[in-house]
């Protein structure tokens, strides 16, 4: 099969097409044969070397195609063995392509409840596209951060597939929504998808201008922080206010005021991925909700890897990525 390989850690030219043996479907598993691969910031940290994962190896958690047993045109889940527990992931959980072969290939074996039908009507690049920000986002706003109709909501970011997919969930369960950018056009993307409005996270007074969106400036119900600014993030709550954080891409360490923290009462809620339960509930959502989903901000030819990332790490984008494996 054809795959988009990796022989060592580094940049994005480590990313090269290669010819390899096709992966094998274990016992209860489902081999899928891709049209699509969504890409994920996950997959530059696997790329660079982040999990130390056994090389060589295909990268890739998201991804859309056809099941050959049966020929159903299906999705893949790529939370792996979340376990029982839905307060959080067990011992043995992983993300599809960080230890295992994953989707930049044009066919994975996951086991079954990883394989989803494709919603109706979506391409598979919109498909590929949706599984893992999809579901890590319906999890950390509605299982973890518990957003409400008519609650109001801050996204940390205006761009990216979290940012954007937060945006399409949130305004459609009935959400006020703003965000942050340091680009107006990446806000006004933002306000295409639902968003109020936004604010410029570069500005030094960002935290004022983002309360003095609220209701009598009191701050937002719910912050969503995937970068890793938990300082400012909870300066922007209400009392009793939620700040789920799913990121560290700014910062991986934080500092908090204690007393301040505990006499807001807030809650600073940790979360990612999420498991099937979360994704049956994620797309009973879209079912039953208008929801615009997120743009493909650009799409490429599977041998063309190392230029979809390019183009990921570059921040230019708005939207998705997606490798089109035909």
């Amino acid at each position: 099969m054809r795959a988009a390989v990796i022989r060592e850690y580094g940049g994005p030219d480590v990313l090269r097409p290669e010819v390899i043996p096709d992966v094998e479907c274990p016992p209860g598993w489902v081999l899928v044969r891709l049209e699509a691969s969504g890409l994920n910031w996950h997959d530059v940290l696997v790329r660079r070397g982040q999990y130390q994962t056994p090389l060589p190896h295909v990268l890739g958690a998201d991804g859309a195609g056809v099941r050959t047993d049966t020929g159903e045109e299906v999705m893949v889940m790529p939370s792996l063995w979340w376990g029982s527990d839905e307060a959080a992931p067990g011992p043995d959980w992983e993300i599809l392509g960080d230890r295992r072969s994953g989707t930049y290939a044009e066919l994975v074996a996951v086991p079954e409840e990883c394989v989803l039908r494709r919603p109706a009507g979506m391409e598979a690049a919109q498909a590929a596209a949706l599984p893992l920000v999809g579901l890590t986002v319906f999890r950390a706003v509605f299982t973890r951060g518990r957003l409400q109709a008519g609650e109001s909501l801050l996204i940390l970011g205006a761009s990216g597939g979290v940012a954007t997919m937060a945006v399409s969930l949130a305004t459609a369960a009935g959400a006020h929504v703003v965000v942050t950018s340091s680009s107006k056009r990446k806000i006004d993307l933002a306000r295409g998808l639902g968003a109020a409005s936004g604010v410029d996270h570069d500005a030094t007074d960002w935290v004022r201008q983002a309360r003095a969106l609220t209701p009598g400036h009191r701050g937002f119900d719910v912050v969503l922080d995937p970068v890793g600014r938990w300082r400012e993030s909870v300066e922007c709550l209400r009392p009793g206010g939620r700040c789920v954080v799913l990121g560290a891409n700014a910062a991986t360490r934080a500092e908090l005021e204690v007393r301040p923290f505990y006499f807001g009462q807030y809650e600073l809620l940790g979360t990612t991925m999420g498991s099937p339960s979360d994704m049956t509930a994620l797309l009973r959502f879209l079912d039953t909700h208008e929801v615009r989903l997120p743009p493909i901000d650009r799409t490429f030819p599977l041998d063309e890897a190392a230029a979809a990332h390019r183009r990921l790490e570059s921040g230019a984008g708005i939207g998705k990525i997606v490798l089109l494996h035909h």
